[in-house]
């Protein structure tokens, strides 16, 4: 009758006591994200409750383990596997809580600043950040610490920490794309060429910057669709940052007219029209004659927006308003396609 409710006291009153425990340390995150709203640290936190919980059940039954006395020929497997359920579950725990410190951060910084290129800028360094410390050094390490918890698999553990060298050689030349971009997406983080946010034009394509991960970067165009590319594109080819600077940006829009259009006038509807429009910033404006052909002339009428978005709104609404005003007020000013009948041939 001891040898089973032996067992059963250790492995029921450990898993009670780490129960109660993961319940109070989420109790306490509880009441600090209640006593202090605006600062959201503890309410994040009370995400790791899943991954706590499992540490210390794990840990827990490892150490209490021969407290039981059952005398089995795998205790030694057995109490190895919970050590590395309970690597696996410190990983887990890690990944987390960098989330949860990651995400605060940029909260805070977001509340204290007005400067949405510095805040995607923190966005940017710490997504790559927490991919980095997730990945490589959370995950390599509970891997690593794995292989060498078991005798038949220490010596290999061993072996590959030993030839990491020639590993490291033979990954460089074998995967030379992929550490280009590994270290293009670092460049990207730390060197503020292109950030989470920014309004971009790539290969002809304009969208704004939706992920950057350590490989690839996606851009989601104007139409929803999703362009992926390699990061490393970014440090190599030339593209248009429509964010660098600043979000202000001044648009275009050309109109083809007949020569004896009104351009005074027109240029006064332009300003007037502009005063009207809550997405003209009022920084800059201007109408005026760029080109002068037989047929015709190349008008370009410009004006100043806040962002890449109200640009584009901003330039069709300009467009459609120049072009209905022309049409009702002086419709001899556009475009006219000469044509003439053809002399009849001799017979």
């Amino acid at each position: 009758m001891e040898e089973v409710l032996r067992p059963l006291i250790v492995f029921g009153g450990t898993l009670a006591l780490t129960i109660v425990a993961g319940l109070l340390v989420d109790r306490f995150l509880r009441y600090r994200a209640e006593r202090q709203p605006p600062r959201r640290l503890a309410g994040l936190l009370r995400r790791t409750q899943l991954p706590l919980q499992a540490l210390l059940a794990t840990t827990a039954l490892h150490f209490t383990y021969p407290l039981a006395e059952l005398h089995l020929r795998q205790d030694d497997m057995i109490r190895n596997a919970l050590a590395a359920m309970a690597i696996m579950a410190a990983a887990w725990l890690t990944m987390r809580a960098v989330d949860a410190v990651a995400e605060n951060t940029l909260e805070q910084y977001a509340g204290r600043t007005t400067d949405t290129a510095r805040v995607r800028r923190l966005r940017t360094q710490l997504t790559l950040v927490r991919r980095i410390v997730t990945t490589v050094l959370t995950v390599t390490t509970a891997a690593v610490a794995i292989l060498l918890l078991f005798p038949s698999l220490r010596t290999l553990g061993t072996s590959l920490l030993a030839s990491a060298g020639v590993i490291g050689i033979i990954a460089g030349v074998a995967a030379q794309s992929t550490l280009g971009n590994l270290v293009a997406g670092l460049q990207i983080a730390f060197g503020d060429s292109v950030k989470i946010g920014d309004t971009v034009v790539v290969e002809g394509e304009w969208g704004t910057v939706e992920e950057i991960t350590l490989a690839f970067l996606t851009v989601r165009v104007w139409d929803d669709r999703r362009l992926t590319m390699p990061v490393s594109y970014f440090n190599s080819q030339p593209y248009e940052n429509w964010s660098r600077g600043g979000p202000q940006i001044t648009g275009t829009v050309y109109l083809y007219l007949d020569h004896s259009a009104p351009i005074a006038r027109l240029r006064e509807h332009l300003y007037d029209y502009l005063g009207s429009r809550e997405d003209w910033d009022g920084r800059n404006w201007n109408l005026l004659v760029t080109d002068s052909t037989p047929t015709g002339l190349v008008i370009r009428a410009s004006m100043s927006a806040r962002n890449a978005d109200d640009v584009w709104t901003l330039r069709c609404a300009v467009r459609e308003e120049l072009l209905r005003w022309l049409r009702d007020r002086h419709p001899y000013a556009l475009p006219k396609i000469p044509t003439a009948a053809a002399p009849a041939l001799a017979d």
